[in-house]
């Protein structure tokens, strides 16, 4: 290949992403530079946005980002080939599901309400409760869960191993037409990794680019105060995905009456009734909400913040308000609030071809 032609091919592979997207190389993890075997996967980091958290084990190739995609819409990997990934991730949904539970392969519901898949780059623990430490063990879970896929992973790899082109998909992203589990679950989150939303325009505005609103700015004001919304202790703006990736017990029902939440992960007392912050990104798509899916509108979850929260010893303490119910925020506080929230909504998400069904 000529000097040219390669600059040329390395402009289209740099050209991929967001328009909102740097227009540079991402730091050291994210690909591979070997010459042989698998072409490099290039995944500009988004203006404004940290770099990638990946080891030389896992690193982005172009195979491994089409296997991902291919098995990440194939309900093969469920016992009755009638669920995927996407059946409970759904992209025009900013990949969580409107079902308040979702639906397994033997036609039982979830116990959680499916939190949406995005930017989990800047993610170190996974599901409501907690019971994935990596991005990979949150790929396998769900195949050999009796309720969503109800496999167990040698016929998982019987199937992908006797199927008509995914052996030589795997030979071409990892070397080898003999498969394992943590080749299906690298391919996943290869996949997983290049669905990013970061052209909202909360972002918009922090690259430059657009202006809040009166009421919008209004809304910032409440989320970030202590004595407003008081939002931002676990949503805080400077992280990408708008939550501090903890656990916390924030009120939604009496002393008692909660779900367990990582506590059945951990056993410790402490964790009782704790889960996992969500991101507030795509609220528009991602209703309902809370972690079994209870509360069914973006009005309804400021009202519950504003008045409905109960007060016990194990409500965090960052619900300093719980106490009065909540933050008791008037109508007008309310309605600049839903306006700023509205602002992290990133249709684009929701369009993008190359996060599409391959099939």
């Amino acid at each position: 290949m000529s000097k040219t032609a390669k600059v040329i091919s390395l402009i289209l592979v740099l050209a991929f992403g967001y328009s909102c997207e740097k227009d540079q190389l991402p730091g050291d993890g994210l690909y591979s530079d070997r010459e042989e075997g698998p072409k490099p996967y290039y995944l500009p980091i988004p203006a404004g946005f940290p770099e990638y958290d990946l080891d030389e084990d896992h690193l982005l190739t172009e195979e491994g980002v089409e296997l991902g995609r291919y098995l990440f819409y194939d309900p093969i990997l469920s016992k009755n080939q009638n669920v995927s990934c996407a059946s409970c991730h759904k992209q025009e949904y900013a990949f969580s599901d409107p079902d308040q539970f979702s639906l397994g392969t033997h036609g039982g519901l979830t116990g959680f309400h499916s939190m949406p898949l995005f930017n989990i780059g800047w993610m170190d623990q996974f599901f409501w409760d907690g019971r994935a430490p990596t991005r990979e063990d949150q790929a396998l879970k769900p195949v050999v869960n009796p309720v969503e896929m109800g496999m167990t992973w040698p016929e998982a790899i019987e199937r992908l191993e006797n199927h008509e082109f995914y052996p030589e998909m795997f030979k071409a992203a990892f070397g080898t037409a003999e498969i394992d589990s943590n080749m299906v679950a690298d391919a996943l989150v290869q996949f997983e990794m290049t669905i990013i939303s970061s052209n909202s325009k909360f972002d918009r505005v922090r690259r430059g680019e657009a202006e809040f609103s009166p009421l919008e700015q209004r809304g910032e004001a409440l989320f970030n105060s202590n004595t407003g919304a008081d939002c931002w202790h676990c949503h805080m703006t400077a992280n990408v995905q708008l939550s501090d990736n903890s656990f916390h017990n924030n009120g939604l029902d009496a002393e008692g009456e909660f779900d367990m939440g990582l506590y059945a992960v951990t056993g410790n007392e402490l964790d009782k009734g704790k889960f996992k912050t969500p991101s507030l990104r795509n609220l528009a798509f991602t209703a309902p909400y809370m972690h079994d899916g209870r509360i069914e509108t973006l009005d309804d979850v400021i009202e519950f913040y504003s008045t409905g929260v109960h007060s016990y010893p194990g409500v965090d303490p960052f619900m300093e308000l719980a106490e009065n119910g909540g933050v008791n925020l008037s109508q007008p506080d309310r309605e600049a609030l839903k306006a700023f929230l509205l602002t992290l909504t990133d249709s684009s998400l929701l369009t993008n071809e190359k996060l599409s069904n391959p099939f």
